[in-house]
């Protein structure tokens, strides 16, 4: 018996289906009891394919209780206030959604209110739409108001453009290290925006960007998504620098792929998409992005992540990106794969070496990288010296960097 997204969609010619007795196409809260209760009694469906008619959400009853102590001490508990999503991304497994449905408000928060009776303090809403109803996102976000302790952390993913003053002045009251916010911004191109069926204003995205950085202490994680169909490298740098001023404390660089019964394959023969055959299905070349800047990107993803979002190259990074933060990192990514040729198993201590040496070999040959637009190398200055070296001790780190030991080599 199987089931999930993964085999929901274009299941015929998987392995796994051929060899499997059942499968369970959808939500299968109800889906799998029905099913092991038909099975028991000897009253075996006529097809393969099982789909249950799914109860209104009201009727299921909620799995919280079965968090166990172990859990709720060190893990993170995830929860849903609401099922589905009314929007369209092509991308996204959740278009195939008919919409987003709630579950009782009251019945919800007397559950969460059970949990933090029993000591649980993260929590982490997995709607895909959280501030889609605002009386609701209220509701919710006063309940955590009030019982407000220096341990409470909240993760929400909400829709970048929909931030109405109420919601902005519950948020405001929240202390720094209690809320996360994902947004996800995807692209700023309105083309781009528009074949993938995705609405979204963005200049009330922007401006809400803004406020939450500017007004709240709310930690802000945006996404973008690379290769998308229509999205050239340079429509993509703009994005991303656009984003990047905007100053959330993480930006995650997605590379698109193609799941399962998305409608994003549409897309396939005019803008030549080809996307890896098997998982993660990951996109290999478009019309207008080939092979070899994707895994040029996919690095640059990687490093961002170990660099950027880590937080421990505050001031080093912002003198190395200065007003170009895509194609300069784009440099500096490339010429760290050429020399280190990793992108995993790097660790910290290293990463400030790598980024002396990159900066002094860049700036110093005066280089740029295929396809670059940079015209001027990047300089190793007093100041990014003493950037680096700033950043190196606010990491914790101890002893002599080992960059430091070769300044006067140099």
């Amino acid at each position: 018996m199987i089931g999930g997204p993964e085999v929901s969609y274009e299941y015929e010619n998987q392995e796994i289906y051929k060899l499997t007795d059942f499968l369970i196409r959808g939500s299968a809260d109800t889906a799998f009891a029905a099913l092991c209760h038909l099975i028991n009694n000897n009253n075996l469906p006529d097809k393969k394919v099982f789909e249950y008619q799914e109860l209104a959400l009201d009727k299921l009853k909620s799995p919280y209780q079965y968090y166990t102590e172990e859990d709720i001490k060190n893990r993170v508990l995830y929860v849903e206030a609401s099922r589905g999503c009314p929007f369209k991304c092509e991308f996204c497994l959740s278009a195939l959604d008919k919409t987003s449905l709630p579950f009782n408000i009251d019945h919800f928060l007397l559950e969460m209110d059970q949990l933090y009776k029993r000591g649980a303090r993260n929590f982490k809403f997995v709607d895909r739409t959280f501030n889609l109803k605002v009386q609701t996102s209220l509701k919710i976000l006063d309940f955590f108001l009030d019982r407000l302790d220096e341990r409470l952390f909240l993760h929400f993913e909400i829709i970048p453009d929909r931030l109405p003053d109420a919601l902005k002045e519950a948020i405001s009251k929240f202390p720094k290290g209690c809320l996360q916010f994902e947004l996800g911004v995807q692209s700023f191109n309105p083309q781009v925006q528009g074949l993938i069926s995705r609405k979204q204003d963005n200049k009330k995205t922007i401006e809400n960007l803004k406020w939450l950085k500017n007004y709240s202490k709310a930690h802000i994680h945006a996404d973008l998504i690379f290769a998308l169909p229509g999205e050239d490298l340079d429509s993509f740098a703009k994005g991303f620098n656009q984003l990047y001023q905007l100053k959330p404390h993480d930006i995650q660089l997605g590379i698109l792929k193609r799941l399962r019964g998305t409608p994003v394959i549409r897309h396939t023969e005019h803008y030549q998409l080809i996307f890896e055959p098997i998982a993660p299905y990951s996109i290999l070349a478009t019309s207008l992005i080939d092979f070899s800047l994707i895994q040029r990107v996919s690095r640059f993803a990687r490093y961002w992540e170990l660099i950027a979002n880590s937080g421990n190259f505050k001031k080093s990074l912002k003198l190395l990106l200065a007003n170009q933060a895509f194609e300069r990192f784009l440099v500096f990514s490339d010429w760290l794969y050429s020399y280190s040729g990793k992108t995993h198993q790097i660790s910290l201590r290293k990463l400030y070496d790598y980024l002396y040496y990159g900066i002094k070999c860049l700036g110093t040959n005066n280089s740029k990288s295929e396809g670059s637009p940079i015209e001027n190398g990047i300089d190793l200055n007093t100041a990014m010296i003493k950037a680096l070296i700033d950043d190196y001790t606010e990491a914790g780190l101890k002893g002599i960097p080992e960059f430091y030991k070769t300044l006067n080599n140099d």
